[in-house]
């Protein structure tokens, strides 16, 4: 089962509770992965369980239930695409609700968190970095216009979450590919379970990393500067260890502490991520080296 998969999965076991929030997951659903319009609304899904989960959303907000109206075979995956539509009397006043919705999920956490929900639902995937493959970390969102994505940027970036766009072939798309900016959608949509996983894949990934360049650092090829790294995390870890970075000014502690939770950045990046120059960056690491080796002295 591949991670988005994973995640739609967790969020299927929490059906929303109120019907306000209902109308706000519904809202950013059928932005994403279907049309509303003042004669009906309409959505397409490949996943049986995603698509009956909807049915019984709109069954029990609405009080209606929508007819399938196309079934057809998608020839690259081979899975059945269900599109389901109500062009009922009801359609205007579910098009003005579903409006509404839109406008408000920005007024209260768990608008925004069922909102956030059902743009993923209809519109939104994500993978992890895989072993021997090229994928790194990728969340995007899918949007059909302009307006529709920018809508939806609106109650992302309400939410304290970063992502960028672009425009692909006839469609619009926010993504995100920084670890720290998927553990924070994660959080936000209350997939705990999706966040141990990438947290703990992040994890691993860091220390195969750091092994390999200590593997490297030890072989004939190995070059100065990841042996000065390996040498700056081992001294910086076993300064922490003893508690000798808590006494110290905010740049030497804040340096410290990038260096551990970065093993794999080289200078330039490490300076990048604080701000300062490289030259400021190596001044910090070398008075926190002679701290070590005078607290080894």
């Amino acid at each position: 089962m591949n991670f988005t998969s994973e995640i739609r999965r967790e969020l299927l076991r929490e059906p929303p509770k109120e019907r306000c929030c209902a109308l706000s997951m519904l809202s950013a659903f059928l932005t994403a992965g279907g049309s509303f319009r003042e004669d009906g609304f309409s959505f397409t899904s490949e996943n049986e369980d995603v698509a009956e989960f909807f049915l019984s959303i709109v069954q029990e907000v609405f009080g209606v239930s929508l007819t399938l109206s196309e079934a057809t075979k998608d020839p690259k995956h081979g899975r059945d695409k269900l599109t389901f539509s109500y062009t009922g009397e009801k359609s205007k006043a579910f098009y003005t609700e579903l409006k509404r919705a839109a406008r408000n999920a920005k007024k209260s956490p768990c608008y925004t968190r069922a909102y956030l929900r059902g743009a993923f639902f209809g519109g939104g995937s994500c993978t992890l970095p895989r072993e021997g493959a090229k994928t790194g970390y990728h969340l995007e969102f899918v949007f059909r216009t302009q307006e529709d994505l920018s809508a939806f940027r609106r109650v992302f970036e309400g939410a304290t979450l970063a992502a960028r766009t672009l425009k692909r072939g006839e469609t619009f798309v926010a993504y995100c590919k920084s670890k720290e900016e998927i553990c924070d959608y994660l959080a936000a949509i209350e997939a705990f379970s999706a966040f141990g996983k990438l947290q703990s894949v992040a994890a691993e990934r860091a220390e195969s990393n750091n092994r390999n360049r200590v593997e490297n650092c030890t072989g004939s090829n190995a070059d100065r500067s990841a042996t000065a790294s390996a040498a700056q995390i081992l001294a910086l870890g076993k300064l922490k260890e003893r508690g000798a970075l808590e006494g110290l000014p905010a740049p030497l502690r804040e340096t410290a502490e990038a260096r551990l939770s970065h093993p794999t950045l080289s200078l330039t990046e490490l300076s990048a991520l604080l701000g300062v120059t490289k030259g400021g960056l190596n001044h910090r690491l070398r008075r926190l080296m002679r701290l070590y080796e005078g607290d080894h002295s």
